[in-house]
């Protein structure tokens, strides 16, 4: 009974763990190293940012269902609220870092 109930906390802790990304406003970058060069700049965004890498982290591009890199996605409060992929080409479109930044901008106007 002490091993049931050790391993379903180790469970919760460690699925609490893995959605951390996923709270508040959040943006999160799924790329891999041959990619680096066609990830969008993140920086300056008014919300937590994280960036992962295939090579490092397999685990979230499975829970999130990633096939295409790079693929950033952004969550409000647990929700996916918009995602954009690289598609075939590994390169996003054109424009995509504005098209981030005036959601999130939106979203956190839409807080107060």
């Amino acid at each position: 009974m002490k091993k049931y109930i050790t391993l379903l906390l180790v469970l919760i802790s460690s699925a609490a763990f893995c959605q951390e990304y996923k709270e508040s406003i959040s943006v999160v970058q799924f790329s891999a190293e041959f990619t680096k060069d066609a990830e969008v700049n993140l920086k300056n965004l008014d919300c937590n940012v994280f960036t992962y890498y295939l090579e490092k982290h397999k685990d979230y591009f499975v829970n999130e269902e990633i096939v295409y890199l790079p693929t950033v996605l952004l969550f409000q409060n647990g929700k996916e609220i918009m995602r954009v992929d690289a598609g075939i080409s590994l390169k996003f479109p054109e424009g995509t870092d504005k098209k981030i930044r005036s959601k999130v901008e939106e979203l956190v106007s839409n807080k107060f």
